[in-house]
């Protein structure tokens, strides 16, 4: 059983009590972070929005790192001109705790029906206000086409 999850604008495919380095995510060492699934795959995949809801990817954060250091030179040749720079990137490790698939209701059919019951409780809802009748839009005349009376003559030569 895996998942693949999204963090820091990157996928990556986790399973259960594997380490890895995702971008610094802003939670304290020790804590649980959540992370969003892309995919869940355990006897079938389920990709879609409604599958989605109900998997829940769980890990815990190890540890907040520094990447090793990237060089970054600049050179232009007969110019004299050099540049040196470098760059770090924040890091977060963590270890996936938990890869769960629970049968929750979906959120928006439990909103529906939580609002259902009340909207039958208030005469308002149940008696829909008359509209004014729309005005019929004014019919114009269709156009003929005009007549032509005079046929053109075209000088053939003969």
């Amino acid at each position: 059983m895996y998942a693949i999850v999204k963090t820091g604008g990157k996928q990556y495919r986790v399973e259960r009590g594997q380490k890895l380095l995702v971008e610094r995510l802003p939670v304290a060492e020790g804590a649980d972070v959540t992370l969003e699934p892309m995919l869940y795959r355990s006897e079938q995949a389920v990709f879609d929005a409604d599958g989605l809801a109900n998997v829940k990817v769980t890990a815990k954060v190890i540890a907040h790192v520094r990447g090793e250091k990237l060089r970054v030179f600049k050179f232009k040749p007969k110019r004299g001109y050099k540049r040196r720079t470098g760059h770090r990137q924040e890091l977060t490790q963590i270890e996936v705790t938990e890869i769960a698939a629970g049968a929750k209701a979906p959120k928006a059919k439990a909103a529906a029906t939580a609002s259902a019951p009340a909207a039958e409780a208030t005469p308002a809802a149940k008696a829909p206000k008359a509209k004014a009748p729309a005005k019929p839009a004014a019919a114009k005349p269709a156009k003929e086409p005009e007549a032509n009376s005079e046929k053109k003559e075209t000088d053939d030569g003969a």
